[in-house]
């Protein structure tokens, strides 16, 4: 058997792993060892695990993925997550549709604190849906906006996905950051829209709210104001130059846990349960990464990656063309897939590709666009049915709301991300502009 059909039929046998529920990364690491022990021996593979993973996890870059993660679980103990939406309510809340415009804002802030969709959305289920409720807010549309309010947890940086591809393609961390800025405000402005055309056409979905006072404004400004805070440090500070992604990370953790302890909102318990969905998010994490690098280096034997790139190149497609199959290939996996694992099974074989391609721009602004393309197709993943986790999540909470209700809610918000791609894809300065200026 030659090497690309190993690795054609090491993809299929991992995807049917996948498919008998057993864990991402152990099914990329069997399927990888396996694969590698066929090409090369048993030898070499010894060396290779001998070495490897110790220089992957010595890396100094890793550290800012549970820095992050511990920065958004001390914001969500806390109960930021609920005065950002109390906040937001207050000053847009008496708008039609409203409150569901201030689960969009309020998602967009703690997005800077909180580099997780799943724990964005989870946060905003339990924060905001209740006073979407009382407000007597149609289910799908309660449900459907938190769903896609917490793919800004991604889309806006900080961003778990961002770095986790800046690492595999050993690009600039903090220019993907940059880059990520627009189209992240972009999702959050198109969302809102969606929101003011849903209830205009059906002004039933979203009865008024009542407008606030000023007092009320104030005091919503007195509680959140630490957060923004945080979030305007860490962000500027990484866009400015000041500290590195990594050490805005730290910056960003110890003043997080800081605010909730000096308001009183993180005590022990609190503490305890941040440092342990932090390891246990963390750890999982690191598996599927040891199980992607044994996996992309049986590929790398194989020389799938090269010849695809080849194939491609040689079939004579234009090269937005290629970026189009590509990105509808995306759409089409994140529906079914977990996002980290289907970017870490892609990128092998798809970012040769896009590198082959000539788009008239340097090598590094590819990347870099190409790196926002994907963290827009896989915001997309994370709510189009039949899978879309974050509905799953939300369902979860909401147990007596239909998921299919759920999922029609979100269908305008992905017409409004299609969009948006295609925008990004045809003017990749949306993307690389900031890029340029700050740099």
């Amino acid at each position: 058997m030659s090497g690309t059909a190993a690795a054609v039929l090491g993809f299929v046998v991992m995807l049917l792993l996948i498919g008998v529920r057993m864990p991402v990364g152990l099914s990329m690491l069997v399927t990888g060892a396996v694969g590698y022990v066929y090409l090369s021996g048993w030898g070499p593979f010894l060396a290779y695990m001998k070495t490897n993973p110790y220089y992957q996890f010595a890396n100094y870059t890793l550290s800012v993925i549970p820095l992050f993660i511990l920065m958004g679980a001390f914001a969500e103990r806390s109960g930021l997550s609920t005065a950002l939406f109390r906040a937001a309510s207050v000053f847009i809340g008496h708008l039609r549709g409203g409150l569901a415009m201030a689960v969009i804002a309020a998602c967009t802030a703690f997005g800077a604190i909180c580099g997780s969709s799943v724990a964005t959305t989870a946060t905003f289920a339990r924060a905001a849906l209740p006073e979407l409720r009382r407000y007597r807010y149609d289910p799908g549309l309660a449900t459907g906006t938190i769903a896609v309010g917490g793919t800004l947890g991604i889309l806006i940086p900080p961003s778990v996905i961002l770095v986790v591809y800046a690492i595999t393609t050993e690009q600039n961390i903090a220019k993907l950051f940059m880059a990520a800025f627009v189209p992240g405000i972009l999702a959050a402005i198109f969302y809102c829209i969606v929101i003011a055309l849903v209830v205009r056409r059906n002004p039933e979905l979203a009865p008024p709210h009542e407008k606030a006072s000023g007092r009320d404004k104030v005091g919503a400004i007195r509680l959140v104001w630490p957060v923004l805070l945080v979030a305007f440090v860490v962000v500027g500070g990484i866009y400015g130059g000041v500290f590195t992604p990594t050490e805005g990370a730290a910056v960003g953790a110890i003043a997080m846990f800081l605010v909730g302890v000096l308001q009183g909102k993180l005590g022990w318990t609190e503490i305890k349960e941040s440092l342990v969905q932090t390891a246990e998010t963390s750890g999982m994490i690191f598996i599927i990464l040891l199980g992607s690098e044994v996996f992309d280096a049986f590929l790398a034997l194989s020389q799938l990656p090269t010849n695809a790139a080849a194939w491609v190149t040689g079939l004579g497609l234009a090269p937005y063309a290629v970026i189009a199959v590509l990105l509808v290939f995306y759409i089409l996996l994140g529906a079914v897939m977990d996002e980290l694992a289907m970017i870490l099974l892609t990128l092998p074989v798809f970012f040769p590709i896009v590198s082959a391609l000539d788009f008239g721009m340097p090598s590094d602004d590819v990347a870099i666009w190409f790196g926002i393309l994907v963290l827009i197709v896989v915001g997309i993943g994370l709510t189009a049915p039949p899978i879309g986790l974050n509905v799953f999540v939300v369902s979860a909470i909401a147990r007596d709301v239909p998921i299919v209700a759920t999922y029609r809610g979100v269908l305008p918000f992905i017409a409004a991300d299609i969009i948006r791609m295609a925008l990004c894809v045809a003017f990749p300065a949306l993307s690389l502009t900031l890029v340029h200026w700050l740099t």
